[in-house]
């Protein structure tokens, strides 16, 4: 594996889950089913507690205040956010969502599990694969809202 820069990935990381938090966030405030909307809300909030835990790791110093980067409005470039604009576009399909939201899970864990074997420092290793673990949950979840709101395959 090559040389990462820890602190980019650190950073990266912050980002990439608050891009969640703003899917989820957004996508909640949209559904029609309760469930899926509990669900959404509860997941943006625990991307939050990602974020923070990325947060407390980050070695740099350019993002002063966490609570301010996560007040921040939505990253319009990110893949979370123009996913959630596509299905705005197309009159919010709760079911489109649920299925985005386990593509980008599956793929955020994957990522997550990738980047703690790519990293030294045991620690830091750590706070990637509990975040991994925590997003297999929240795949899960999500998975169980789509099984009980469409059936079971997708």
């Amino acid at each position: 594996m090559g040389i990462i820069d820890v602190q980019k990935a650190i950073k990266d990381s912050i980002q990439t889950e608050k891009d969640a938090m703003d899917y989820y966030k957004y996508g909640a405030e949209r559904m029609a089913e309760d469930k899926a909307r509990q669900t959404f809300e509860i997941l943006a909030r625990e991307e939050y507690q990602h974020a923070e835990s990325f947060y407390r790791i980050y070695p740099g110093d350019d993002i002063p205040s966490f609570h301010e980067f996560m007040s921040a409005p939505p990253n319009t470039s990110s893949t979370w956010w123009k996913n959630l604009q596509s299905l705005l576009v197309q009159d919010f399909d709760e079911r489109k969502a649920l299925e985005l939201a386990i593509e980008q899970e599956e793929a955020l864990e994957k990522s997550l599990r990738d980047m703690a074997a790519r990293i030294d420092d045991p620690d830091i290793a750590r706070v990637y694969l509990a975040n991994a673990t925590s997003t297999h949950n929240h795949l899960e979840l999500v998975e169980e809202d789509y099984r009980a709101m469409f059936g079971m395959g997708r």
